[in-house]
């Protein structure tokens, strides 16, 4: 045992030490050595992972003997003259080989995420003289991974389409994509496309889906997404009359329907040209949506009714586990160029509709911008460091659009995280009353693009839990 421990701390180190070795430009130092290989045992480097087939025991700990392991898990393989494998695989999947990793004694390797086309179970060393040895050992394929649906509100009888991983088409088990019925019963979309590395699924969405949970199956198990199918929780701003909110500040950004109408009524920033400068200067008179809790009564009423406080309508308990939500839409026409959506929260310490007292709360602001224009005498947030979303999706080609549909943006809310430049901040809303105001600004951000005239259509904004 004592032997057994030595060679896994000599692998640990070896693997810490490869930061430092692997720095060292010397690609022909290492050589493969001559012989066969063998391999004694296999120990998981992985800390705790998950164990699908131990009820009793559903995790293994660091240093573990194992004989199976799910993708992305590190393994140490302990035997002889492992210095002498050239190429290793696990099914029909091949490993990237770091010889930092590599001794006589000991193999450090990650299980790759390739989902095996031909499953062995076995794990191939191969060497340079082409020698292979094989080895007993099981990779568990998780159930599928759901990242996102392209949108959340596509109409029923429309194409969408879910991202994640293992999404897995198996002939004698079909994935299978389930939306929910009005009485709570599963119905299955029409699968029309699965992604070849299996990481998306296009399918037409079930003409009898109603607002409710989604779950994709495939023959290694089934995932509920966190997300629901026409989503009505935490829902602060439907722009139909549901909530009753809208706009509630010193502007009255357009909320309309048309054409390309979502579910009703949307609200849009930009419009008649409105041109946002390289480096998206201020025009809160095109670019700005601001709801601004409180009422024109005194005390302000906070509770219910227009103005009330978005704390009051919507669960921000546990922020650090949820997001903000809504649907948008770009025409091809008018792509999106330059400046970032300031997405900001703020307590009713920092803006207010009318800055009357209010009950229960001390220092009540008025209604103001300093967040954005660095004015005011109220501390750090009135300079602008209060933590907000920078939204720019448009750096990663120089221009965005949604390809004139319409997609849901997701916003976590640990990700209100910068001051109005664009510079990182700790000075950023944590607790539930610091979620009563909101304000959609697409101004700044500290990266120049290219002068243009975007319009940005927005639906459905709301707070959901994303785990």
């Amino acid at each position: 045992m004592k032997k057994t421990n030595n060679i896994l701390l000599l692998a640990v180190i070896a693997a810490a030490g490869f930061a430092f070795t692997s720095c060292e430009d010397q690609p022909d130092k290492f050589e493969n050595t001559s012989g066969i290989p063998s391999v004694n045992y296999i120990r998981s480097l992985s800390g705790e992972t998950q164990n699908k087939n131990d009820e009793e025991d559903r995790k293994y700990t660091f240093g573990e003997l194992v004989e199976q392991a799910s993708p992305q898990e590190v393994l140490c393989l302990v035997g002889n003259n492992l210095k002498s494998v050239y190429k290793a695989f696990f099914n029909d999947c091949e490993v990237t080989l770091n010889t930092s990793y590599m001794e006589d004694k000991t193999l450090i390797l990650t299980v790759p995420e390739q989902i095996p086309t031909r499953v062995t179970d076995k794990l191939y060393l191969v060497t340079k003289s082409n020698d292979t040895v094989k080895y007993d050992f099981h990779i568990i394929i998780p159930a599928p991974t759901i990242n996102n649906m392209s949108c959340e509100y596509a109409e029923r009888g429309s194409v969408a389409s879910i991202s994640g991983k293992y999404l897995i088409n198996d002939p004698s088990f079909p994935l299978a994509v389930k939306f929910t019925d009005k009485n709570g019963n599963q119905v299955n979309a029409d699968i029309k496309k699965i992604a070849e590395d299996y990481t998306s699924v296009d399918f037409v969405i079930p003409e009898d889906a109603a607002e409710g949970s989604i779950v994709v199956s495939s023959i290694y198990g089934d995932t509920k997404a966190t997300f629901n199918y026409m989503d009505s929780r935490g829902m602060l701003f439907d722009f139909d009359g549901k909530t009753g909110l809208g706009n509630h500040g010193w502007h009255s950004r357009t909320i309309t329907s048309d054409e390309t109408s979502l579910c009703g009524n949307f609200l849009q920033l930009g419009e008649n040209g409105a041109t946002l400068s390289e480096d998206a200067s201020w025009d809160d008179g095109n670019f700005s949506f601001e709801y601004w809790a409180g009422s024109w009564d005194t005390p302000q009423n906070i509770t219910s009714g227009d103005g009330i406080a978005l704390f009051n309508l919507a669960d921000f308990k546990d922020c650090q586990n949820k997001a903000l939500k809504f649907e948008m839409y770009i025409p091809s026409s008018n792509s999106w160029q330059a400046g970032a959506m300031q997405i900001c929260f703020q307590p009713l310490e920092q803006v207010s509709i009318s800055g009357y007292a209010i009950d229960g709360y001390d220092n009540v602001a008025p209604a103001n911008m300093y967040v954005f224009n660095g004015e005011g005498t109220g501390g750090d947030w009135a300079k602008g460091n209060w933590g907000r979303a920078m939204y720019r999706p448009w750096t990663d080609t120089g221009k965005f659009d949604t390809g004139d549909k319409w997609i849901t943006v997701t916003i976590p809310l640990t990700s209100l995280i910068y001051d109005r430049t664009g510079a990182v901040t700790s000075n950023m809303p944590s607790k539930e009353t610091d979620f009563a105001s909101f304000t959609m600004f697409v101004m700044g951000g500290g990266i120049k693009g290219t002068e243009c005239s975007p319009i940005i259509k927005v639906d459905n904004i709301r707070v959901v839990p994303i785990k």
